[in-house]
């Protein structure tokens, strides 16, 4: 018996050191509180997007929560109405796999909002498909939407500054890697449509993501805006979406591990909220605390590059120059 209990507390001992030592995420401190500011958040209807609302309401702020589904959005309104206590949690629609939405999107807020002071860039994909304008669905929606939402909204950010945009990223960044030539040819940073494939894609949007915050805060530079990515953490209802058959087995060892939902809110909170980290605006952070990146994620060519073709990809180029 002495030695079953043994074993029994050494299994215990070890769950926690992994629990708390690699797997448990720090928590936002900050006591900030956000009357009188509006935050958009996009993909909230469920996950940690849903979570980062319901904090931001609970904080006091105006959430607009810009999802595609409005029946699901809707419900999420009323949840997080209900345990905030705060009213001033809205729908508003936007579907990223299309540039048609974005842009009515865009033109709906600002001629509705006075004020925009966080944006935050929740929402990803992984999966095949094409998007309304035909790119490939990861690279459409977790960047190039993004990026089009960004820089539509950019105005409004400048004229509420000190304000902040907010990209949720991934670690898996260091897998990812761009060709611009498939970009050209396939509209897509991968050539097929396989399940190795769809997480390559997505991988290298998420290297999107950190490349386009770097970029992005060098061009705000002085002017009150400033931009973060960023790695939430392995949550278990993420890692059981895009599992199929395997999200049974894999599960209960995701709910004695993985972050949930509101743990994995907490460096999305820590980014939009946390005072002091102005100085390290295009930068990432893991685990509420600033990381280093991948190697391609340090490359301001390849970010200035990413940037450009992203403005002609977007249609945004053309949209300046006229």
């Amino acid at each position: 018996m002495s030695a079953f209990l043994c074993v029994v507390a050494g299994t215990v001992l070890f769950y926690l050191l992994v629990y708390y030592g690699v797997f448990k995420g720090a928590r936002c401190s900050t006591a900030v509180r956000l009357k009188g500011k509006t935050v958009i958040i996009t993909g909230n209807n469920t996950g940690i997007g849903k979570a980062t609302a319901l904090e931001l309401a609970k904080r006091g702020a105006r959430v607009i929560l810009a999802c595609r589904n409005k029946e699901k959005a809707d419900a999420a309104v009323y949840d997080i109405r209900r345990e905030s206590g705060n009213h001033r949690v809205v729908f508003m629609q936007l579907d990223l796999a299309s540039l048609q939405s974005v842009h009515r999107f865009a033109e709906t807020f600002l001629k509705t909002e006075p004020r925009l002071d966080i944006l935050i860039n929740n929402a990803g994909v992984m999966g095949p498909g094409k998007t309304e304008d035909s790119f490939g669905m990861a690279f459409g929606v977790n960047h190039l939407g993004h990026f089009l939402l960004t820089n539509l909204l950019l105005e409004r950010l400048k004229r509420c500054g000190p304000s902040r945009v907010v990209t949720v990223s991934a670690l898996l960044h260091r897998f990812g890697n761009i060709d611009f030539s498939l970009l050209d040819t396939k509209k897509d940073l991968v050539s097929g449509q396989s399940t190795w494939q769809n997480f390559q894609a997505y991988c290298n949007s998420k290297l999107c993501n950190v490349l386009f915050t770097r970029e992005l805060a060098n061009q705000l530079e002085g002017t009150g805006v400033t931009c973060y990515s960023l790695h939430p953490g392995v949550i278990s209802t993420e890692l059981g979406r895009h599992m199929g058959g395997w999200q049974q087995l894999v599960k209960p060892l995701a709910k004695l591990f993985f972050l949930n939902c509101a743990g994995g809110s907490q460096t999305t909170l820590h980014c939009a909220l946390q005072e002091g980290i102005e100085p390290f605006s295009g930068r990432y952070f893991s685990n509420c605390a600033l990381q280093q990146v991948g190697a391609r994620g340090r490359d301001d060519a390849l970010a200035k590059k990413l940037w450009e073709v992203s403005e002609r990809l977007s249609g945004l180029s053309q949209q300046t120059k006229s």
